[in-house]
């Protein structure tokens, strides 16, 4: 607008003056409009040239924004994995440490697992000798499950721990059973009555002989015959036939029965 301004005005002054105008002042007045001419293009190029820049640097703020954003992100992001790693580190190290316990579990569980096993054999062997093939079965079956390369410490462990409970839980029951028996040099087939541990008793099929176990002399005796009655009771008892109640029984002590 400044430009066509003065030019307007240069042109208003030359149809002033006509034919009047000097060539000296008409080459002065065109020099001039080229010049300002020449400044109002330069003006427009510098323009132009700001606005490029201008929008340049719009897109490089932008671009500065966006990757400061995405640094903070970045930044953020290896902060929690700095923290995820340090976590896995505490647990790998606490790994290691139980894996060193767990060889040290394993070297001391396997003579106690061993031990365990042989004391439940004499405990049986000094034990009254009541359901003798099941509690042999169960003390044979440990034994060779000892060797075996298939079966794991921990449930060689959990079996041990098992046959002791089963033992544990004669301590306190009754049970009336049928088995054979060996007396006086013959095999016969009679009822076993067994209080706990405390004692054993047995009793022939048609009642003609009671006696008991004498675990200090590791024998069977004769009882006297006015026990017979309390035993067949006992039996009734021990199988639920009849509702529980005092029995009159001789039990075992140092100096035998009495």
């Amino acid at each position: 607008m400044l430009f066509l301004s003065r030019k307007c005005q240069a042109l208003l002054i030359s149809s002033i003056l006509g034919f009047t105008t000097t060539p000296a002042f008409a080459d002065a007045l065109s020099k001039t409009i080229q010049t300002e001419d020449a400044i109002s293009s330069n003006a427009i190029k510098s323009q132009k040239k700001i606005d490029g820049l201008d929008d340049r640097t719009r897109k490089m703020l932008e671009k500065y924004r966006t990757a400061t954003r995405q640094t903070k992100t970045l930044l953020t992001y290896n902060d929690h994995l700095k923290a995820l790693l340090d976590s896995q580190e505490t647990e790998k190290a606490s790994f290691e440490q139980q894996l060193e316990q767990i060889e040290t579990t394993q070297r001391e569980i396997v003579p106690l697992i061993i031990n365990m096993q042989q004391s439940l054999e004499q405990f049986v062997q000094l034990d009254l000798p009541f359901l003798p093939e099941e509690r042999q079965q169960r003390i044979t079956r440990l034994k060779e499950m000892m060797t075996r390369a298939d079966v794991t410490n921990a449930e060689k462990f959990r079996r041990i721990i098992e046959a002791y409970q089963i033992e544990n839980d004669y301590g306190n029951t009754i049970e009336a059973y049928r088995a054979n028996i060996e007396l006086q040099g013959e095999t016969s087939s009679v009822d076993f009555l067994r209080l706990g541990r405390v004692a054993l008793y047995y009793q022939r099929l048609d009642g003609s002989e009671t006696g008991f176990w004498n675990n200090k002399e590791k024998r069977w005796e004769t009882l006297s015959t006015d026990y017979r009655n309390s035993i067949r009771q006992g039996l009734r008892i021990a199988r639920k036939e009849a509702a529980p109640d005092l029995l009159t029984l001789p039990v075992s002590t140092a100096t035998g029965a009495k």
